[in-house]
C-alpha cells in the first residue's frame, strides 16, 4: 500500500523577518537650493558643491561660502554640519525644528532661528487659516554661511539676488548676509501685519455698523491667528538685541543695520499687541450685541404672544359651553366679543410699538 503524503500544514501564512528596510541615502545637493563663493562682494563663476566652495575659500583665504538649504533630512544635515563644524546642539535644533527664536554661539559660529510668517488670502469673516509660520535657521561664521529654512513661502532668492546687485554691501561678509536675512524676515512681519490690519479694522466697521451680523467664530479664528503670530514674532526681540551688542563677533557697520530691523521688529510687535487688544473688545462687543438682539427678538416674540393670547382666552371662555353665559343668546352678541377682541389686540399692537417692542 503506497504511503499517504502528510496533509499540508494549515497555520497560516509565514511572518516576514522584523528587518528594517535600509534607508534611501538622498544626496546632500537635493538639498541644497544655492551655493556660490563670494569674494570682495563679488560671486565667483562656476558651480560649487558645498565641500569644493568650502576649500576654495580656504585656500583663498579670502571670503565666504553661503549655502542655502531647504527641508534637509539627518542625513543631509549631518553632512553640512561635518564639513562646516556645525555643533551637535545646533544641528538638533534644525532637525527638532519649531523652535522659539533664538541666538546661540558656539566659538565663532553665531546660529539664529528665526520663525517666519506668511499671509494667506481668504474670503473676509470666513473661518480658515491666515498666517502660515515656518523656519529660517542661520549659521554664519568668518567664512562662510548656511541658511536653512522649512516652509514653502520663505524662499531666500530674493535676498541673495539683492545682495548681489548690491557688492560694497556684500564686502562686509557674512554678516551682512546674516543682517539681509533677518531683515527679510522681519520686513515680512510687517508685510503681514498691514493686511492683518486692514482685516482687523474690517472686522471692527462690521461689529460696530447697525443692523449688521458678524460670526463670533471668525472673530475667535482671527484672535487664534494673532495669537500664533504673536509667539512667532515678539522672541525674535532678545536675539536681534544680542546681536546688535559691541561683543557681538560682527562688523560695526552690520550691527548698526541689526538694531535697525530691531527697531522695526519692536514697532510690529506693538502693532500685533493692539490687534490682540482690538479684538478681545470686538469679542464682547459682538457678545453683548448678540445679547442684544436676542432680548429684542424675545421682546418682539412676547409682545406676538401677548396679543394672540387676547382673542384665546375670550374664545376659550365661550368654549365652556355653559347654558348661562352673558350674552349668548343675544343677536348682537356675537358681532360684540368679536369687536371686543378686535379692540384689545389693536390696543395692545399700539402699546408695544409705543414701547418699540415691535
Amino acid at each position: 500500500m503506497p504511503a499517504i503524503p502528510p496533509l499540508p500544514s494549515f497555520r497560516g501564512p509565514r511572518r516576514r523577518s522584523a528587518v528594517p528596510l535600509p534607508r534611501i541615502r538622498i544626496p546632500t545637493a537635493r538639498a541644497i537650493v544655492d551655493c556660490a563663493v563670494y569674494v570682495d562682494g563679488e560671486r565667483l563663476r562656476g558651480h560649487f558643491t558645498h565641500t569644493a566652495a568650502l576649500a576654495e575659500v580656504r585656500k583663498r583665504g579670502n571670503g565666504f561660502v553661503w549655502v542655502g538649504l531647504h527641508d534637509p533630512d539627518d542625513i543631509q544635515m549631518t553632512d553640512i554640519a561635518q564639513t562646516f563644524g556645525l555643533h551637535a546642539l545646533a544641528v538638533e535644533d534644525v532637525l527638532e525644528g519649531s523652535h522659539r527664536p533664538k541666538a546661540e554661539r558656539y566659538d565663532d559660529t553665531l546660529m539664529l532661528i528665526m520663525r517666519t510668517v506668511a499671509y494667506v488670502e481668504h474670503e473676509m469673516h470666513t473661518v480658515s487659516e491666515i498666517v502660515q509660520t515656518g523656519e529660517v535657521v542661520v549659521f554664519a561664521a568668518p567664512d562662510f554661511v548656511v541658511a536653512v529654512r522649512q516652509g514653502e513661502h520663505s524662499g531666500l532668492a530674493g535676498v541673495r539676488q539683492e545682495l548681489e546687485s548690491d557688492p560694497k554691501r556684500l564686502a562686509l561678509g557674512s554678516g551682512a548676509v546674516l543682517h539681509a536675512i533677518a531683515d527679510y524676515v522681519v520686513d515680512a512681519y510687517v508685510e503681514v501685519t498691514r493686511k492683518l490690519e486692514a482685516e482687523v479694522d474690517a472686522v471692527e466697521e462690521v461689529v460696530f455698523s447697525p443692523n449688521s451680523h458678524v460670526s463670533i467664530e471668525s472673530i475667535y479664528q482671527l484672535k487664534r491667528e494673532i495669537v500664533e503670530l504673536r509667539r512667532a514674532v515678539s522672541p525674535l526681540a532678545t536675539p536681534l538685541q544680542l546681536l546688535g551688542r559691541p561683543e557681538t563677533p560682527l562688523p560695526k557697520e552690520v550691527r548698526r543695520y541689526l538694531r535697525d530691523v530691531a527697531d522695526h521688529h519692536t514697532a510690529v510687535t506693538e502693532r500685533i499687541r493692539d490687534f490682540d487688544e482690538t479684538l478681545s473688545a470686538l469679542v464682547n462687543a459682538a457678545v453683548a450685541k448678540t445679547a442684544v438682539q436676542q432680548n429684542t427678538d424675545m421682546r418682539k416674540i412676547s409682545a406676538g404672544v401677548a396679543i394672540a393670547a387676547v382673542p384665546t382666552m375670550i374664545a376659550g371662555i365661550y368654549g365652556m359651553n355653559f347654558e348661562h353665559m352673558p350674552e349668548l343668546h343675544q343677536v348682537w352678541g356675537y358681532p360684540a366679543v368679536l369687536t371686543l377682541m378686535f379692540t384689545l389686540c389693536a390696543g395692545l399692537l399700539v402699546l408695544f410699538r409705543r414701547i418699540k417692542w415691535l
